[in-house]
């Protein structure tokens, strides 16, 4: 090319650069200009949360908390995901979202596919009568009924708090038909609306339920709650994560977004009324249908996540783990049920999804740590877990009376031959029993001891009366549960056992031989 030609070549790049420059540039400009001339100059981000639209999480995303944050300069925008849990721990490992909530079970089955990319940095909720089990009173009276109706038909949706309602059940009290996910039992719900709809129109005869469904089940006749989340402890709790490089980029900005939810949640508490109408507004229902939602949630504050979920240390009373007996309760369930064959943490180790600094240092800036102390027990020591919650003495009329809920999963407690003194293997299985006895701290316990019908019968029933008042005591001994939470029972070979087809009689026999716990209640 001839050098006067370069001139104009050269401009005409210069043009065109200046042209694409002024094109990609002129929408910036206008922003920096609309910011700049409105209440946005003082803008210094956004804040994303994944999540979905169950109504424990409207603290955490509601027009309170929205202005606490904007107040502070950052736009808290909530994205709802259709509780695609897949989709929304991939959308936290790869920083589409900073924040994501979910319940303890599906950030264990779900989390681990992305190499679990936040930290448990809160505890928001726990189901309190949010999630229940209702039937047909006619067709399946407790628990119990489930290992045995023949035309058990369960309505219930995949991958959601109730699909592990029932995958705890199954795994507590012991019915190896539920772990059976494509058996003839199961009737895939589409929402905890279409499952009553199931259960109303005979499609079901028992439907997992979550609110306001449970209460519009239960107003109607012929139907009753055989299991509710009332009635546990632990068991369905919902967290919210962090990103672990979010957290580590942003940590002060991590304890903001805290300090302000609690102060939600405390405005809240303070004001019940606007509570129930914006709560109202965001989950559509009528004033009825949210006191009975409100009475299922437990919104957990600063204080509650600190001292009995995280372990901050407070004067006159040892620290609890409560999120870390979550965790490792919940493992246990889904490697019961056949989700895992171990812990999908890495090494095992709780701790590694856990992060409790922001919590432990909001606690201790509140001013609150140390003015609490715990309340005491009837029994004179102060009451530190689920399994020393007081009952009230019954006569045996009254005992008679309750309501059978279903038998524990325990397996073979064994005694020494002919005696009713518990051997060391005996009490290791009593201690796996009470690992599930604390999610269920609202049940008493009816302990009946069982023989095989060899022998004199008399000596038999006396027996089996020693071998249960044997694991009443080491319950009481060993877990300081109220004695009038028990009910030592010595039936003696009345109630056999089915032969199972090929058993032989001498291991037949020796399974008659048992100890059971059956969970009771007063009312529903």
């Amino acid at each position: 090319m001839e050098r006067n030609a370069k001139g104009p070549f050269a401009l005409m790049i210069i043009g065109v650069v200046a042209l694409l420059g002024y094109y990609y540039a002129e929408p910036i400009l206008q922003e920096i200009e609309q910011r700049s001339t409105s209440d946005a100059a003082g803008d210094k981000g956004t804040i994303t949360i994944g999540m979905d639209n169950f109504a424990g999480y409207f603290p955490l995303c509601s027009p309170v908390m929205k202005g606490k944050m904007l107040k502070s300069g950052y736009l808290l925008r909530c994205e709802d995901d259709s509780a695609d849990y897949s989709l929304r721990m991939r959308n936290l490992s790869g920083r589409k979202i900073d924040f994501a909530v979910a319940t303890v079970d599906s950030y264990l089955l779900t989390g681990g596919a992305s190499d679990f990319p936040g930290t448990v940095i809160a505890v928001l909720d726990e189901s309190k009568g949010a999630d229940a089990i209702v039937t047909n009173e006619k067709v399946v009276k407790n628990i119990d009924a489930l290992k045995s109706y023949t035309n058990l038909k369960l309505a219930l949706t995949p991958d959601s708090p109730s699909d592990h309602l029932i995958k705890a059940v199954s795994s507590h009290f012991d019915i190896p038909r539920l772990k059976n996910r494509n058996g003839p039992w199961r009737v895939t719900a589409e929402g905890s609306t279409d499952a009553l709809a199931k259960l109303k129109n005979g499609d079901a005869n028992v439907a997992v339920l979550w609110e306001p469904d449970v209460s519009k089940a239960l107003a109607l006749d012929g139907y009753k709650k055989i299991l509710g989340t009332d009635q546990t402890n632990k068991l369905i709790v919902d967290i919210l994560l962090v990103n672990r490089k979010y957290s580590e980029e942003n940590p002060e900005l991590v304890k903001l977004l805290l300090s302000h939810y609690f102060r939600t949640l405390k405005r809240y508490r303070d004001n019940r009324s606007e509570f129930e109408s914006d709560l109202a507004s965001y989950a559509n229902m009528d004033s009825g249908q949210v006191e009975s939602l409100m009475k299922g949630i437990n919104w957990v504050g600063l204080f509650e996540n600190a001292v009995t979920w995280f372990g901050a240390s407070q004067p006159g009373r040892p620290s609890t783990y409560g999120l870390f007996d979550t965790i490792d309760s919940t493992i246990q369930i889904l490697i019961d049920y056949g989700d895992f064959a171990e812990s999908p943490l890495p090494d095992g180790d709780p701790r590694r999804i856990t992060f409790s600094e922001p919590i432990t240092a909001l606690f201790k800036q509140s001013g609150i740590a140390g003015k609490i102390t715990a309340p005491v027990s009837k029994k004179g020591a102060k009451a530190i877990n689920s399994l020393e919650t007081d009952f009230t003495p019954l006569t045996a009329n009254e005992w008679s009376r309750l309501k059978d809920v279903g038998t524990l999963k325990v397996r073979p407690i064994l005694f020494q031959r002919g005696s009713g003194r518990l051997s060391l293997d005996g009490k290791k299985q009593l201690d796996k029993a009470i690992n599930t006895l604390k999610s269920y701290p609202n049940f008493r316990v009816k302990i009946e001891g069982h023989s095989n019908p060899r022998g004199d019968a008399k000596a038999n029933k006396e027996l089996s009366l020693k071998r249960a008042e044997a694991v009443g005591k080491y319950l009481l001994v060993t877990y300081n549960i109220d004695p009038d939470r028990l009910l030592p029972i010595g039936l003696g070979s009345g109630r056999l056992l089915k032969q199972k087809a090929g058993e032989g009689q001498r291991g037949y026999y020796d399974r008659l031989s048992r100890v059971e716990l059956h969970l009771v209640v007063e009312v529903y």
